[in-house]
């Protein structure tokens, strides 16, 4: 059928549908409808498996959402000579045509995304160059030798891959600082980083001022290496051994590929996920978007460059003048432009690395701004509506992924609308009870299973109204210092690897608190004017249920702000890799079951090495080769101090603290933690379990209940924390002796040595504490061997 025929029959089929959802109908016929509908859909949901079911569900979803906004915009505006009624009443409209413009386009993107195949492995003579760019601002030598070291490992031929550390913390800018001590850290950095790099063989790059940020930082290493495609890792995005095997082959097949864009998944939660306890059990809040938004806009040619975890085509970054840094978002805008040029992006749908989250609340609102204003800017500076090159789809595309970042105002209207009701007896709705549960009980229902048929394996109900919340009240300023100069924000650097080692209050609690008085105060008057207060109608107590699911989100948000102590600063990952484990003149088969970049869990047999007097509890571990897994070549070992030994049936577990790391020791780690990117897949598939809306709102209204409770808790126990919002903690020192012990391979008896109460050392102190730290770690063994000799009962 002809292309024009095809859209003349859908858009005449479009306004037929329009037309039929136009007519009057009763209250009574309405909610017969309504019910049917979602009757129909439940069924649909049971039976219903493939393509054809899923649109068939989501268009009788949609009926209904289409009904309900008809209905809202034509019969319940209050009237214009009720100007603060009607004045309200539009915004209140407004915030929820927001709302369906967002689910609409969400329709439109994901209802059938895209699961590409991972591309077809070739021989390695043909395969491209690679640089792969890391760059640095402020992390600690251990993070980057983390991940320097892994990089530097990929299943590649190393004749064509150059792992770069892009610094920017010791720039010659900085070096020259006009404060000495600021100087002095900056040259310390960058000796430091320059030893570092040299012993991993990884190729160090800075260059004389930071200008245009982490644009400018890789538009410099762009002009200093030469290689066919470029990777980026965040410097905390460590990249699991078979990255670029999973990747690079889509580039041969397609000449106008510019990007390909893997998922970013993290080994440690973010603050929410954390302050709630729901890191092991529920799915994180970027699986959503990594998981289907990526794959839906993969199918239009949208899926768009994330900072990190990416392949980029130098031929086509020379073409647009290398990565854009007009706004602080440099990673969606370079992939915006290159998009309008005509070239093609691919998403891959697997973890291929494992990253670092923001730990606290300040943090995490501190990124979340950023993104917030960057995605803002590209949108008021570069309109894709009017950007050319672009296909309309596309447009949709970038409109959706910009767009979203408005959420905070039409969530504070939300939280809002319904006090006005409650204190002044403003009408802002003009509706009956009938009308309330025929409307929108039922559209509150549908909208419900369409968002839980669509991203329930990967976001429970009523987590994003959560999230949206937790960030609104903070991301308003944020939205409108870059509405009003759209070329104000700045890119600041997150702060990552934080610790925390006590529950306190987050400094940013104290609008938490303030909205959720408001809100349980108009609870309290809810309840007592439709009880005790002639004339008030059923209305109140449909109002006060509103006001009452914004009080739960907003208790459940007071949990979030009561910040939890860290149960592992050295995020873990289960493994199960065969190791050997070398102790006491003995080479001992052990599995990893677990592993840090501090220590390790290990399984081997009921025989334990260690029952002589004179036994040592220092040794070594190193990862053995597999079918699969071939040795590294240049994979050395992990000094290690055991722990503590407990049996388990007819073997015997044993925890393993790793000592000083030395380079080399870096590429174990890498091989051990890193070598199997199927154990991150495991790790989340394990918690994308789907949550049923009955289950979920049950989960969700625990949340609500619990939250002010552990925040009166903290506060009455004077446990708030006086930190400031943009001050950040930097990340602690690298020393496994410096980090908090991880309590999933935490022997009950082992120790733990009290945190410092300060952020990480200065880089000169680093460097001294690196000349140090052989005899550190001598008079560490002495003591240590003693005390878990003494507590785990190995002494003869």
């Amino acid at each position: 059928m002809p292309p024009f025929l095809v859209r003349t029959i859908w858009l005449a089929s479009a306004a037929l549908t329009l037309l039929l959802l136009s007519q009057p109908l009763g209250t009574t016929v309405q909610l017969e409808m309504s019910l049917g509908a979602i009757v129909v859909m439940s069924v649909l949901w049971l039976v219903a498996k493939g393509r054809t079911g899923r649109l068939v569900f989501l268009a009788i979803g949609s009926l209904v959402v289409l009904r309900y906004i008809y209905w809202r915009l034509s019969s319940t505006l209050p009237p214009v000579s009720d100007l603060p009624g009607f004045t309200a009443g539009v915004i209140l409209i407004g915030a929820e045509l927001y709302c369906f413009y967002i689910l609409a386009v969400s329709l439109v993107i994901n209802a059938d995304p895209l699961r590409r195949p991972l591309p077809a492995q070739e021989d390695d003579e043909d395969l491209p160059s690679v640089d792969i760019f890391v760059p640095s601002y402020n992390e600690d030598r251990h993070i980057l030798a983390t991940t320097l070291a892994a990089a530097k490992s990929l299943d590649y031929p190393a004749q064509k891959l150059t792992v770069w550390l892009l610094d920017d913390g010791g720039t010659d800018q900085k070096c020259a600082d006009s404060d000495p001590r600021k100087a002095e850290e900056a040259r310390a950095r960058r000796k430091v980083l320059q030893a570092l790099c040299a012993d991993l063989g990884v190729s160090y790059l800075t260059r004389r001022r930071n200008l245009h940020a982490k644009a400018g930082n890789l538009n410099n290493g762009l002009q200093n290496s030469v290689s066919e495609i470029v990777v980026v890792l965040d410097a905390d995005h460590v990249p699991f051994r078979s990255f670029l095997r999973d990747t690079i082959g889509h580039f041969s097949a397609d000449p106008k590929l510019f990007l390909v864009q893997t998922p970013h998944a993290f080994l440690n939660p973010d603050p929410i996920e954390r302050n709630l306890k729901t890191f092991d059990r529920m799915p994180s809040e970027n699986e959503m978007f990594y998981a289907v938004g990526q794959c839906g806009l993969d199918k239009w040619n949208g899926s768009f460059f994330c900072g990190s975890a990416a392949l980029l085509r130098r031929r086509a970054l020379d073409e647009a003048g290398g990565f854009s840094g007009i706004t602080i978002t440099e990673d969606c805008e370079t992939a915006f432009e290159l998009h309008s040029r005509g070239w093609t992006s691919i998403y891959v749908d697997k973890p291929l690395i494992a990253g670092l989250q923001p730990e606290t609340l300040s943090a995490f609102i501190g990124q979340r701004s950023r993104w917030c204003q960057g995605m803002l800017q590209i949108m008021l500076l570069k309109n894709p509506l009017f950007k050319s090159g672009l296909r309309p789809i596309q447009k949709l595309c970038y409109l959706s992924s910009m767009t979203f970042w408005f959420f905070p105002l039409p969530r504070l209207i939300f939280m809002a609308a319904p006090l006005l009701y409650i204190f002044l007896d403003m009408k802002i709705v003009v509706a009956n009870v009938d009308e309330a549960i025929a409307y929108t009980a039922t559209y509150i229902v549908v909208n419900l299973m369409m968002q839980n048929y669509l991203y329930g394996r990967v976001r429970w109900p009523f987590v994003s109204e959560l999230y949206e919340y937790v960030q609104g009240l903070f991301l308003i300023k944020a939205t409108a210092s870059v509405i009003l100069s759209p070329r104000k924000p700045t890119f600041n650097v997150t702060a990552k690897n934080v610790s925390l080692d006590h529950d306190h209050l987050s400094p940013l609690a104290l609008p938490y608190f303030i909205v959720f008085a408001v809100l349980f105060l108009g609870a309290v008057v809810s309840s007592y004017r439709y009880a005790f207060e002639p004339g008030v109608t059923n209305l109140m107590l449909v109002v006060g249920l509103w006001n009452l699911f914004n009080l739960i989100t907003a208790g459940a948000a007071l949990g979030v702000a009561t910040e939890r102590r860290q149960t592992e600063t050295a995020p873990s990952l289960p493994v199960d890799r065969p190791a050997v484990l070398n102790l006491n003149g003995m080479a001992i088969d052990v599995t990893v079951e677990r592993i840090s970049s501090a220590r390790c869990r290990i399984r081997m047999d009921a025989v334990v090495p260690m029952r002589r007097s004179n036994d040592g509890s220092i040794g070594t571990l190193s990862a053995t080769s597999q079918p699969q897994m071939p040795l590294l070549s240049h994979a050395r070992t992990i000094p290690v101090r055991v722990a503590g030994i407990t049996a388990a049936g007819e073997e015997s577990v044993c925890d393993l603290v790793f000592e000083t790391l030395t380079p080399g020791s870096y590429f174990a780690l890498a091989d051990i933690m890193y070598g199997d990117a199927n154990a991150m897949v495991r790790f989340q598939q394990r918690r994308r379990t789907h949550k049923d809306i009955l289950s979920g709102t049950a989960q969700f209204i625990g949340w609500g209940l619990s939250g002010p409770v552990r925040a009166l808790a903290c506060l009455i126990t004077g446990t708030a924390q006086p930190a400031v919002e943009e001050d950040a903690p930097k990340a602690r020192a690298a020393s496994p002796r410096r980090r908090a012990v991880d309590p999933a391979v935490q022997p009950a008896a082992t120790p733990v040595a009290p945190q410092p109460a300060e952020g990480s050392p200065s880089w000169l102190q680093l460097m001294v504490e690196t000349e140090n730290a052989q005899n550190e770690s001598e008079r560490g063994r002495r003591t240590s061997d003693q005390m878990v000799t003494a507590q785990t009962g190995l002494r003869s």
